[in-house]
């Protein structure tokens, strides 16, 4: 629904980059305005690409993306957008094979950008993409790996010595 309201507003040149922005996270995110944060809170388990465990909290409705990047596993430089079009291989997150079967089937397009990420290697059977998993109350206590980043999704910047 987001992404359709996205592209509907999108074709309003009236309206800012920003202010779309806004509006697609606003609608990802959003709840009931009667919930309070506490009751909306998820705790999960989240390991490094050093196998560093952690425990993190992200909010029901929240994607497990914005979680990670507010705790600073993932660089949030590297998914500016929480929308299919813009993911990185640095989005991709490996799930913990009991929590596999209780998550959403990945969507065609999920599936589709996970094994263009691959880039020829064998595409890991607990690979999600962060942006795409939407945290809910029944995700308490979900652990997820956050992998190395990728060699090709690593900025370079040039040396100014």
């Amino acid at each position: 629904m987001a992404i359709a309201g996205l592209r509907r507003i999108s074709r309003n040149p009236t309206i800012s980059l920003f202010s779309r922005t806004i509006i697609s996270r606003s609608s990802a995110t959003s709840s009931s305005p009667s919930a309070k944060v506490s009751d909306r809170i998820v705790k999960l388990i989240a390991y490094d690409f050093d196998g560093q465990k952690r425990e993190i909290v992200g909010l029901s409705g929240q994607t497990l993306l914005k979680a990670l990047t507010n705790h600073n596993l993932i660089d949030p430089a590297s998914h500016r957008l929480e929308d299919i079009d813009a993911c990185s291989a640095e989005c991709e997150v490996n799930i913990a094979e009991e929590w596999l079967e209780k998550l959403p089937p990945a969507t065609y397009d999920e599936q589709y950008v996970l094994k263009r990420n691959a880039r020829h290697r064998i595409l890991n059977k607990h690979s999600r993409l962060g942006c795409q998993v939407v945290l809910t109350q029944e995700m308490q206590g979900m652990v997820v790996a956050v992998p190395e980043p990728k060699p090709w999704d690593t900025p370079s910047w040039p040396s100014w010595e």
